[in-house]
């Protein structure tokens, strides 16, 4: 897990936290089946990282910018969407008894 935490920008561990609740309540409401919500967690995180990104980055002056900024959105979501899967098995798998 260190090693993962160690790609993710600090300022977007806190996103991690919000895509695990946002996945525990889609658990719950039961809106969208069990299989889809690791996808649903990966396309919400892509899209907030998104907004921090080009929220915190300035001005954006050529493609090359825009192209770095959205590979930085998109492995920056996909990166706490799986820290969000991480921790929501890390947790199942403690209340298991084997």
């Amino acid at each position: 897990m260190e090693q993962i935490v160690n790609y993710v920008k600090p300022e977007l561990l806190i996103v991690t936290v919000v895509l695990y609740f946002i996945g525990m309540g889609l658990k719950k409401a039961q809106t969208i089946k069990d299989k889809n919500i690791p996808l649903t967690i990966g396309v919400v995180g892509i899209m907030l990282c998104t907004i921090w990104v080009f929220a915190t980055c300035g001005a954006i002056a050529n493609p090359q910018e825009i192209a770095m900024a959205a590979f930085t959105a998109i492995t920056q979501g996909i990166l706490v969407a799986g820290l969000s899967t991480y921790i929501n098995q890390l947790i199942k798998q403690s209340g298991k008894e084997e």
